[in-house]
């Protein structure tokens, strides 16, 4: 069966993953890149090689969105994968169903940050950023393919996207704010873990020395330094030059009140301020 790991981009999905993949695929919690090979992206072209569909255009792999998961789960395992996707439907397919998943964790980010992250990202103004968090059609792909979208991700708007994954009732998903995250790791992580085994109804206890190395080796600065010595395998090329982009660029020190004028504050705090509410990023 699949479980989750589920975020709008830019939202902490990496860091999580790399805490979940030393914590179940290591010996003793240290990371390294390889683990997090253990917990892939879905979509990617390589789920779609056994189906006929045109890689030209941009939504013919979700025909196979369910199928691609059977294949999948056939190995009668647990299978971790990463997903942007919102927790819908396009034409008709659905992303995913109750026969191939069995929970999800949703991290979520405030979005004023998540803002500026974007704009690193993916070498975007701040409104050109915004624009993108609005747009309720957006999709992502690897941009670097020309005229392949079978990676295709549709993750709709920010909003869009983490509302779709906590309010339904076809899986168990446990909400996971960054920002929590960030302040108490090793606490957030237990419950985490505790809500994977409670879905897969397994008991097992709380390995806490594992865990601590877990948080230690992927805390933000060791994840940095690593990036400029051996590079890290999802950051992107420029679109502008050929060096890539720092992957972890700022991390919790990427602060929105010290990054836009008072304007821009309010202008974001007024078009998200529902969504603030619901999330208590209001003080």
């Amino acid at each position: 069966m699949i479980f989750w790991i589920a975020s709008y981009p830019k939202s902490g999905n990496t860091w999580l993953r790399a805490l979940l993949s030393s914590y179940f695929y290591s010996e003793e919690g240290f990371f390294n890149q390889d683990l997090l090979k253990n917990i892939d992206q879905f979509p990617e072209k390589r789920h779609f090689s056994d189906f006929n569909y045109d890689p030209k255009i941009v939504t013919d792999t979700s025909k196979f969105w369910i199928k691609a998961q059977e294949k999948i789960n056939l190995n009668n395992e647990l299978n971790f994968l990463k997903t942007h996707n919102i927790l819908g439907s396009i034409n008709n397919s659905n992303f995913t169903n109750k026969k191939n998943t069995i929970g999800a964790i949703y991290i979520v980010r405030d979005p004023r940050n998540v803002l500026t992250s974007l704009q690193n990202h993916y070498e975007l103004s701040k409104d050109e950023a915004l624009k993108f968090m609005l747009n309720e059609k957006k999709y992502i792909h690897d941009y670097q393919t020309k005229n392949d979208f079978s990676d295709f991700q549709f993750i709709s708007s920010w909003e869009k996207n983490y509302q779709s994954w906590i309010n339904q009732k076809i899986l168990p998903v446990k909400l996971i704010r960054y920002e929590d995250l960030t302040v108490n790791t090793l606490d957030v992580l237990k419950e985490i873990i505790e809500f994977i085994q409670n879905t897969l109804q397994e008991k097992e206890d709380f390995n806490f020395l594992k865990a601590q190395n877990a948080v230690k080796s992927t805390n933000f600065e060791n994840m940095k330094n690593m990036e400029k010595k051996s590079g890290f395998l999802e950051s992107v090329l420029s679109k502008n030059d050929i060096k890539k982009i720092p992957f972890f660029h700022l991390g919790p020190k990427n602060d929105w009140k010290s990054i836009f004028d008072k304007s821009y504050q309010n202008k974001l705090n007024s078009i998200f301020e529902n969504n603030l509410k619901e999330l208590n990023y209001l003080k």
